[in-house]
C-alpha cells in the first residue's frame, strides 16, 4: 500500500477569506474556520483526520496504511491500529526531532530484526526472523518448506547416507555370518530385517535432504 502524502500545516484562505486546508487523504478542502485551536481536523468527505499543527509535546503522529491518523508517545516503538477492520501492528523507526516550523511527518513502519530471503520454490522474497542459517523456513507466499542456506541439507544428507550404509553393511554381515544360526533360530531373520530397514529409511531421508529446495538470503549476515 502506498504511504499517505506528507502533512502540511499551512492553511491558506480561500476566495472568501476563510482559512482552508487540503485533506491529506482525499485532497478535499477542509474549512478551518473556528478550528485553528485544534491539532487535527476531520474531513467531511472521507471522515479521515488531518493535522494542522505539530503534535503536543511528547507526542507524534502516525498514519496507518488504512489512513487512520494515530497520536502516540514519541518514545513508542510499536502501536496498534484501533480500527476493527485493520488491527495492524506498526513498528516505528527511531524518533527524529522535527523543528517547530516544520510540519509533522508520519513515522514509517520498518521491519524488525531479520533478513530478507528469496524462496527456493516460488522466488518471492519474505522476511526471515532467525539470525542464523541452517534452519528450515516456511514461505508465507507458497506455504512450502525450504532450507535457509545449503549447509543444513548437505550436512544431513551426508549423515543419513553414512548411517544408512553402515546399517546395510551390518545387515550384510549378519546375513553372511549367521546363516547357519538362522536356520535353527528363525528369530535371527528379524535382526537382518531391522538392519536393512534402518538402512533403507536412512537412505530415503538422505534423498529427501538432497532434494530439498534451498532459499538464499538477499544479504549475508554480518
Amino acid at each position: 500500500a502506498e504511504l499517505p502524502p506528507p502533512y502540511t500545516a499551512i492553511a491558506s484562505p480561500d476566495a472568501s477569506g476563510v482559512p482552508v486546508i487540503n485533506c491529506r487523504v482525499c485532497q478535499s478542502l477542509i474549512n478551518l474556520d473556528g478550528k485553528l485551536h485544534q491539532h487535527v481536523v476531520k474531513c467531511t468527505v472521507c471522515n479521515e483526520a488531518t493535522p494542522i499543527k505539530n503534535p503536543p509535546s511528547g507526542k507524534k503522529y502516525v498514519r496507518c496504511q488504512c489512513n487512520c491518523l494515530l497520536i502516540c508517545k514519541d518514545t513508542s516503538r510499536k502501536i496498534g491500529c484501533p480500527r476493527p477492520n485493520c488491527r495492524r501492528i506498526i513498528t516505528l523507526g527511531p524518533v527524529m526531532l522535527i523543528p517547530e516550523e516544520q510540519p509533522a511527518q508520519p513515522a514509517l513502519p520498518v521491519p524488525s530484526d531479520g533478513t530478507r530471503v528469496v524462496c527456493g520454490h516460488c522466488g518471492n522474497t519474505f522476511l526471515w526472523m532467525e539470525l542464523r542459517f541452517n534452519t528450515l523456513a516456511k514461505c508465507p507466499h507458497c506455504k512450502k518448506i525450504s532450507s535457509v542456506g545449503s549447509a543444513l541439507p548437505r550436512r544431513r544428507c551426508c549423515a543419513y547416507i553414512t548411517i544408512g550404509m553402515i546399517c546395510i553393511f551390518i545387515g550384510v554381515g549378519l546375513t553372511v555370518g549367521t546363516q547357519d544360526f538362522a536356520r535353527r533360530f528363525h528369530a535371527t531373520y528379524v535382526s537382518w530385517a531391522i538392519a536393512y530397514l534402518l538402512g533403507l529409511i536412512c537412505l530415503i531421508r538422505a534423498c529427501y535432504w538432497g532434494a530439498i529446495k534451498v532459499s538464499y538470503p538477499e544479504h549475508s549476515f554480518a
